[in-house]
């Protein structure tokens, strides 16, 4: 069993929730370097996580972290919810 000190959280905005059941789809916003301009941008990826309880609505900051597969492209679940919308 690996420790959880290596496996992967990341923190992101729920931006669908309620379509499915017991998931939601959080965007994580990262910041690089563009490599040729050398211009800070903002890049996002879409992960769609396990809510078992359906507590997330839509503007919640969540904490999510990876998992084994749960579907065919669900392969995180919300540790908790960072801040509720507003």
């Amino acid at each position: 069993m690996e420790n959880r000190s290596s496996i992967k959280t990341l923190t992101g905005l729920v931006v669908s929730a309620g379509k499915m059941d017991k998931t939601v789809v959080v965007k994580v916003s990262y910041r690089v370097k563009d490599p040729i301009y050398k211009k800070v941008v903002e890049k996002s990826k879409r992960f769609k996580a396990h809510d078992e309880n359906n507590e997330c609505r839509e503007g919640d900051t969540v904490e999510i972290m990876e998992t084994r597969p749960l579907s065919k492209d669900k392969y995180h679940r919300v540790v908790r919810i960072v801040e509720k919308a507003k």
